[in-house]
């Protein structure tokens, strides 16, 4: 059993609006966990690492608990902190709080971020080469394109129903989106949170209602409801991306070993996919670590030097 899982997972977005500093090692002192993080790092092995991602973007949270098992078994000790927008995760990356943002989208989705805090930031690797934007609808409505949309906005109320205000999707959605199709008469994108949206499109299709979400590829939700892509023929949504590992900047200086095994991870559309799945779904909040070997189990070379 891993004892530190028993640790309270923190949220920490307000301390970092706060502009408070998480220390890095525990109760150590700054200079204190600065010079031991270097020395153990440099030995091999041992040291704390920070994990930081979104819980409700289950790809950043398949990914953080691999990372986590993957790290322990060299040696580290293992923080996971959760927030709820990406704005004070890129921040918290670009500072120093977080060591690794394990599953970002910084070529389009994120790239505003990337102005703002990219020259904090080291790419440790690409660990999946295909992900992309949609709005999506369930399959039982007569609708295929989002070009459509703008002729039926009294079939949807008027409302594309959205996820966090902070989020690139939210942002290529609003701006991009609504002009290119001329939606910004006709609808409003309603905003909250992912699991907001997940539980309208649970209750529309229960009832074979027509909905409009915003989604992106690769997630669970896309095989867990029946919906499909409205196609985008004018690219509004940008074109696919890469999900990347991002670490803070001298990440690698300061845990080589561990920025190798990193970079080294490139999973396919189907061990990504049942990674997911099986965290997410198959095992379920508090049983990740189960998850993890199982899928270690099934797919033993999806990650290298094991």
């Amino acid at each position: 059993m891993r004892l530190h899982r028993n640790r309270t997972t923190t949220t920490f977005a307000g301390v970092l609006a706060l502009g408070l500093t998480l220390a890095a090692c525990g109760g150590e002192s700054e200079d204190t966990a600065d010079a031991g993080g270097d020395t153990e790092a440099a030995a091999g092995g041992g040291g704390t690492v920070t994990l930081g991602f979104i819980p409700s973007w289950t790809d950043g949270l398949s990914t953080a608990y691999l990372l986590e098992h993957l790290m322990e078994e060299e040696g580290y000790e293992v923080e996971m902190e959760t927030l709820s927008e990406p704005a004070p995760l890129y921040a918290g990356l670009a500072e120093g709080d977080v060591h690794v943002y394990p599953s970002a989208w910084p070529e389009v989705t994120h790239a505003s971020y990337m102005e703002e805090y990219g020259d904090r930031i080291e790419d440790l690797g690409t660990y999946y080469g295909n992900a992309k934007l949609t709005l999506a609808v369930p399959e039982y409505v007569d609708i295929d394109s989002i070009e459509e949309l703008a002729d039926n906005a009294d079939m949807f109320d008027g409302r594309v129903v959205g996820i966090e205000p902070g989020a690139g999707l939210t942002e290529a959605t609003q701006n991009s989106v609504f002009p290119t199709y001329g939606l910004d008469e006709e609808f409003e994108l309603v905003t909250s949170s992912t699991t907001a949206m997940l539980a309208e499109l649970q209750s529309a299709t229960d009832a074979e209602e027509p909905i409009v979400v915003t989604l992106w590829r690769p997630f669970w939700a896309n095989s867990a409801f029946p919906v499909k892509d409205l196609e985008d023929p004018e690219g509004a949504l940008g074109e696919a991306e890469g999900l990347h590992f991002l670490g803070t900047d001298g990440f690698t200086d300061e845990f080589p070993e561990l920025a190798e095994m990193i970079g080294g991870i490139e999973l396919s559309d189907e061990e990504y996919g049942a990674l997911e799945d099986m965290v997410v779904n198959e095992y379920g909040e508090g049983q990740e670590a189960e998850a993890i070997d199982a899928w270690l189990e099934e797919y033993p070379d999806a990650v290298p030097s094991r």
